[in-house]
């Protein structure tokens, strides 16, 4: 029998089936999650590329071998298997990925043993990131139909070397609405908060205009912004440039909303360095997919949460409660990232 939590306006079941009703009305809705998880260097065994590969090879310093390859990947698929809730039971119906190598481990992955029957299927594309890591998105195909694929390069102007992960847009269906996930791993703080800014700024303006030329093909559409950012929520590109507020309430269709902002200031992240926490893995909303602009019969954002399980914390002294990472100082810990992953609840009116 399924077991059913009666929630603040809406009555959910499982994601599937009915879903529930909403203040007595008899309408029922579904429930999809959508999330994000920083893989952290999920690379194979083989020197592809000579320096920037060597490290993650059975000769390098890493000493990364088969052994090591197959542990990685069955953690980061029991990790996604524990990402079921009483009304998600079949997991997510989208995952953004970031840091992977190739499709070929994103192809390894969705075979593994704990996640194997969620059948999902895999979108990739190469980045011309120098150290050779892509974003990509898994997708539960009961849930998502995949309708078109594009990738955008980031370009600084007067730095034509710079190299980064391009960022992957991907439009379907996700019940019977239309949504594009932009998915997004955007450059690193190294050199330093203040002094890499402009380039995350840069990558933020990026992900701007490829929403605005969705929603200039279709203005009614869903947008969700998800990746690892390599900013906190009221940082200057999140706040000021993509302009995602804190608040839902006066959020226009074409405007963002960033509800990890209210998560952070609870102290809450995904991250942490030096007893300081850190939330980059956000998964942000258009105002398309709020209350005051969503159709009544459209996806609509419920919730979010950020996975941080216990058996994905680190229990060493000094590192207690940070995410239990794969390597620490060198040493390999057989752990899973250096992120705890992300997700959000859209819901959607079942049609009569």
């Amino acid at each position: 029998m399924k077991r059913i939590f009666i929630l603040p306006l809406l009555m959910l079941l499982c994601a599937g089936a009915v879903y529930g009703q909403k203040n007595g009305s008899g309408a029922q809705y579904r429930v999809y999650g959508v999330a994000f998880y920083n893989l952290e260097n999920l690379f194979d065994t083989i020197n592809a590329n000579g320096t920037y590969d060597l490290e993650f090879s059975p000769k390098g310093s890493r000493q990364w071998d088969s052994r090591k390859y197959w542990s990685k990947i069955n953690k980061m698929a029991y990790a996604i298997s524990q990402m079921t809730t009483t009304t998600t039971p079949m997991g997510p119906a989208v995952i953004g990925v970031s840091e992977i190598e190739n499709r070929s481990v994103l192809e390894d992955l969705v075979k593994a043993e704990p996640i194997r029957k969620m059948a999902l299927q895999v979108v990739h594309h190469d980045s011309p990131d120098r150290r050779g890591v892509d974003v990509g998105l898994l997708y539960n195909p009961r849930f998502f139909k995949v309708l078109n694929v594009t990738n955008h390069t980031l370009k600084i102007e007067g730095y034509e070397s710079f190299r980064t992960r391009d960022q992957m847009c991907v439009t379907g269906l996700l019940g019977d609405s239309k949504i594009s996930f932009i998915v997004n791993h955007w450059p690193s703080r190294l050199g330093g908060e203040e002094q890499s800014s402009y380039l995350r700024e840069a990558a933020a303006a990026l992900s701007k205009h490829i929403a605005d030329s969705l929603w200039a093909v279709d203005p009614n559409q869903g947008v969700v912004i998800m990746g690892d950012l390599n900013d906190d929520p009221q940082n200057k590109s999140c706040a000021k440039v993509l302009g995602a507020v804190k608040k839902p309430d006066t959020v226009k269709p074409h405007g963002f909303y960033n509800p990890w902002w209210a998560i952070l200031d609870k102290g809450i992240g995904t991250l942490a360095y030096k007893g300081q926490w850190n939330l980059f893995d956000q998964i942000i909303v258009s105002g398309t997919l709020l209350k005051q602009n969503a159709k009544s019969d459209g996806l609509r954002y419920f919730k979010a949460q950020v996975h941080n399980h216990e058996f994905l914390r680190d229990t060493d002294g000094t590192r207690q409660g940070y995410p239990l990472r794969t390597f620490s100082a060198g040493v390999w810990l057989d752990g899973y990232s250096d992120h705890f992953p992300t997700e959000i609840f859209l819901v959607q009116e079942v049609k009569r």
